[in-house]
């Protein structure tokens, strides 16, 4: 399962691989398999990716078609 979403959304922001490496503490070559289907991520960097991609863990996961993050949450 190939997450196209992920490798979509990345060449959208104009970041490579070493640049989400960068931004998420993420080695390169594990986010590599995790953008080729090859691995799957944690919860954890599930939500790095999120973040640095500014989008929402749900989108990633293909559980809504909006790119667009969550507000941020409010005490």
């Amino acid at each position: 399962m190939t997450n196209s979403r992920l490798k979509d959304l990345r060449k959208k922001r104009g970041y490579t691989q070493i640049k989400m490496q960068m931004l998420t503490g993420i080695d390169q070559s594990d986010y590599s398999k995790i953008e080729g289907g090859k691995r799957y991520f944690t919860f954890e960097q599930c939500k790095r990716i999120a973040l640095a991609l500014n989008t929402s863990m749900d989108y990633l996961a293909g559980l809504t078609d909006c790119e667009e993050p969550y507000p941020p949450h409010r005490d």
